[in-house]
């Protein structure tokens, strides 16, 4: 007979019971948990994402970026490609396939054992079998089933970050490519005005006409603008090689065309008076140190409950011997609190609490000053850029203008207007600087608005429950 009252009894009754439904229900979903990275992707960047888990997925993301290459590839065709075709990103979503395995094997019944003995004593024979059930595993299946469901989240958010992270790094890509590809561009043409210049001071210097240090200063014009020109290739192929990488292009695919200019500078900034607030209502960090700290202190009440119990185990036992009736029974195990009773778990939780409070605490300051600093970089960079548009380049194509007349008047010579020719294209290559300064900024200051979750972090913000989306569901 159990000693154990009726009621008691019946509460653990319905806990196996209740445990035993859960277990039953778990299942794989058909999306894998990938719903959630989709809808990021499409309430945060206005894009799509796929996940290839099949040759069929494959070959029609591979059709999608064959369209996308086949026109000059704008800013927002760029970071469409990278979410589409970047392996690195396609690898992480794989770890929602792990994670969802974790979570449903989390949610199974665990295996019974059985034993069966055979003892003999003279001519008696007993036959020993048991079946048994880890009873501690089964009671805490529902708890368990928690643990991987937050790991579980936790995965969800970090791929949409990666997600957010990869457009990011491919705005910037992109924009430092066709940045670098205009800089050759000019600079192409400093070059071919210094060497008309060195070549015209050669051959006045051969006739007479032109002295050793005048031809010199001019050689060593053409010098430095060949230099310049051979670093401004290398950091072509340097911003184009990073560009590629994100977009996961190879073969002819490295072919691809980018536009000619970077786009226009804005005619005004965003005004964000109120950038602290924005970022205190949006960033991702914010809200999962919130929910985080939140998610501690229920954690901390479980363990004020259950810091009692560390071990219970149950098992059937029938026992027979050839010389006396069948026994049948059952046994229960359980761990006795005489000298740990739970205290230090309960404290160290609590300390936990309280890290968790100072971490929110810390994320919100740095959040602030973080979205403080890339709007002010943002607003400076937007000045700089409309000065050298507005101020600087017209200035210096008046000036040329004003050389070409005086030149036409024989007021100057050839090597003046070259001079100021070489002038002229540097301002436009500086402007170019500021312009691609400005997107780079931009893209920056985009981030910061969306911030970089924890781990922790990251699974209190998955946007659909790991409940519903991760696999075990009813």
């Amino acid at each position: 007979m159990s000693s154990f009252p009726c009621g008691r009894r019946a509460r653990l009754a319905l806990a196996i019971l209740a445990a035993t439904l859960l277990a039953g229900c778990a299942s794989f979903s058909p999306d894998g948990g990938f719903a959630s990275v989709e809808q990021t992707a499409k309430e945060r960047l206005g894009k799509e994402v796929h996940w290839a888990r099949s040759e069929a997925d494959r070959e029609a993301i591979v059709r999608r970026v064959d369209e996308l290459l086949a026109r000059p590839l704008a800013l927002d065709d760029a970071v469409q490609l990278a979410l589409l075709n970047n392996r690195g990103l396609q690898a992480s979503f794989f770890e929602l396939g792990i994670g969802e395995a974790d979570l449903v094997q989390a949610s199974r019944l665990p295996n019974p054992g059985f034993a069966f003995g055979r003892l003999t004593q003279g001519d008696e024979i007993e036959w020993e079998r048991g079946l048994h059930f880890d009873l501690a595993r089964l009671l805490a299946l529902p708890m368990r089933r928690e643990i991987e469901s937050r790991r579980f989240a936790q995965t969800q958010g970090m791929a949409a970050m990666a997600v957010l992270t990869l457009a990011a790094d491919t705005r910037k890509a992109w924009v430092q490519a066709v940045a670098a590809q205009e800089t050759v561009r000019y600079s192409t043409q400093v070059m071919q005005a210094a060497e008309a210049s060195a070549e015209l001071a050669r051959r006045m210097a051969q006739v007479g006409n032109f002295s050793k240090l005048q031809q010199a200063r001019e050689q060593s014009f053409y010098a430095e603008a060949a230099l310049n020109l051979a670093r401004a290739q290398q950091a072509q192929r340097s911003a184009r090689e990073r560009l590629t990488r994100l977009l996961g292009l190879w073969g002819d695919q490295t072919a691809y065309r980018l536009p000619e200019r970077l786009p226009e500078l804005p005619d005004a900034p965003s005004e964000l008076p109120d950038v602290e607030r924005i970022a205190l209502a949006q960033r991702l960090d914010v809200q999962g140190a919130r929910l985080a700290t939140a998610q501690t202190a229920k954690n901390l009440g479980l363990t004020r409950t259950t810091r009692f119990v560390n071990v219970l185990e149950f098992g059937v036992m029938r026992n027979s011997s050839n010389e006396a009736p069948v026994q049948r029974g059952w046994e229960i195990g359980f761990e006795l609190p005489l000298f740990d009773w739970g205290t230090a778990r309960v404290a160290r939780a609590e300390s936990v609490y309280r890290q968790s409070l100072e971490h929110a605490a810390e994320t919100a300051i740095n959040a602030r000053s973080e979205v403080r600093e890339a709007y002010g970089a943002y607003r400076t960079a937007w000045d700089v850029a409309k000065h050298h548009r507005d101020e600087i380049v017209p200035l210096q194509q008046r000036i040329a203008e004003e050389n070409v007349l005086r030149y036409n008047g024989m007021l100057i010579g050839v090597f003046e207007l070259l001079a100021d020719a070489r002038v002229q294209i540097a301002s436009v290559n500086a402007a170019i600087d500021a312009l691609r300064d400005f997107w780079i900024a931009q893209a920056d200051l985009d981030m910061a608005l969306i911030g970089k979750p924890s781990l922790e972090a990251a699974a209190a913000i998955s946007v659909n429950p790991p409940a519903e989306a991760g696999g075990a569901g009813h």
